[in-house]
């Protein structure tokens, strides 16, 4: 059995902070999704619903929650949570429903409704909570955790404000480029640098903002896909939902405390590392086959974690991979060419399979004026809380 499945359909709901409930934004992507497939509802078998703890319990339900607004039709139904990695987990669920034979075409739908500021853990006395305890007893918001990353990298590679300021830069740049992006204005390293200081080296633009938004995603068989004449579709390849090896000798949010050493032998990967790896063993290619990929930009300084875990470049050379311009539109090897959560903003269960969707497009040769020149193959790269590993390999 071929471990791919197809890409049929992609559609999004713009980002931006609109207002409306997080039901009706997913309703939107979905629908734009089965038009872009060319598959009716009703010809759905599976839906499969990236939850938001946001929404209540709608939220918490969010396969039921989709199916029901687009009109019962009998659609077996899963809803999964992984924080940041919910849309992977969804994408990986509709994937192994296809490949173990339980339905031939899936919707996996993720869509929030985000608070303004900075997300906050929900309300109550949680002690045996390490999110609740990282807000409530250390103070540590998630931009004070990207400003300790920013500062752990200045301290051990030398890197600068000034580079941090560069990935804005690439990103708004092709952000400018998306019309489903929140933010669309280029970006100088002038203006990063006057904008206020969040948790120093980090300012306001080195961070993502938090934003309602929706991405949806048709999955496949392959053989529904010659039938339904899609000869040559984009293939997920790959789906990786790793967990930390022990120990873990960096923090890593939520944990406010490291594994000791002295019990275990030290992985040679970090985590985020692991979860590229295992993603590109699964589907047997390496750094070396990427056109593009799609990380997880929460912060400037990040992203550029990223492209070392990714292997892009050796530890410690991101920000000289950023300053040759190869990770931007036009570069060797494009890093968020959708623009990333900079010109988007975090809508929790969406962010994944939005990253899926612009992988697609890419692939397809689809993508307007930020397209990358022959693309054949890409990764998504993003963590979850509490150890959720979140990496998608997609080919054409």
């Amino acid at each position: 059995m071929s471990g791919d499945v197809a890409v049929l359909g992609a559609g999004m709901h713009p980002w931006g902070k609109w207002g409306r409930s997080f039901v009706d934004y997913g309703t939107v992507a979905a629908r734009n999704a089965l038009a872009d497939a060319g598959v009716e509802w009703q010809h759905v078998q599976s839906v499969v619903g990236a939850d938001t703890v946001r929404g209540g319990y709608p939220g918490y339900v969010a396969g039921a929650t989709f199916a029901q607004a687009l009109g019962w039709q009998g659609a077996r139904v899963t809803s999964v949570y992984a924080a940041c990695a919910s849309g992977a987990q969804a994408v990986n669920t509709a994937r192994v429903q296809i490949l173990a034979g339980m339905a031939d075409v899936v919707l996996v739908v993720g869509a929030d409704a985000a608070p303004k500021g900075f997300f906050a853990p929900a309300g109550g006395d949680r002690p045996d909570d390490p999110d609740w305890l990282r807000f409530r007893v250390l103070g540590a918001t998630n931009p004070a955790y990207f400003g300790l990353y920013a500062r752990r990298r200045m301290a051990l590679h030398g890197d600068t404000p000034e580079d941090f300021a560069l990935v804005k830069v690439k990103n708004a740049a092709a952000g400018a480029l998306n019309p489903n992006a929140r933010y669309r204005d280029p970006v100088t390293a002038e203006q990063v640098a006057a904008s206020a200081v969040v948790a120093d080296p980090l300012r306001l633009l080195d961070i993502c903002a938090t934003s309602d938004g929706a991405a949806a995603l048709v999955l496949s068989s392959m053989d529904f896909a010659r039938r339904h004449g899609t000869a040559d579709p984009v293939r997920i390849r790959a789906v990786s939902t790793v967990t930390p090896t022990y120990p873990k000798a960096v923090l890593d949010l939520p944990d406010i405390a490291t594994d000791s050493a002295v019990a275990a032998q030290s992985s040679p990967l970090s985590f985020r590392a692991s979860i590229a790896q295992a993603a590109y063993e699964e589907a047997g290619i390496g750094p070396g086959d990427l056109s593009l990929a799609e990380v997880y930009d929460l912060s400037t300084a990040l992203e550029l974690e990223w492209y070392e875990d990714i292997g892009l470049c050796p530890p410690g050379e991101g920000a000289g991979l950023v300053r040759s311009g190869a990770t931007a539109l036009g570069g060797r090897i494009p890093v968020n060419p959708s623009g990333g959560l900079a010109s988007f903003g975090e809508a929790v269960p969406a962010q994944a399979i939005a990253q899926v969707c612009e992988l697609t497009w890419q692939l397809r040769g689809a993508a307007g004026e930020r397209q990358v020149p022959g693309a054949r193959a890409g990764i998504t790269a993003n963590q979850g809380l509490f150890g959720h590993g979140s990496a998608v390999v997609a080919v054409r």
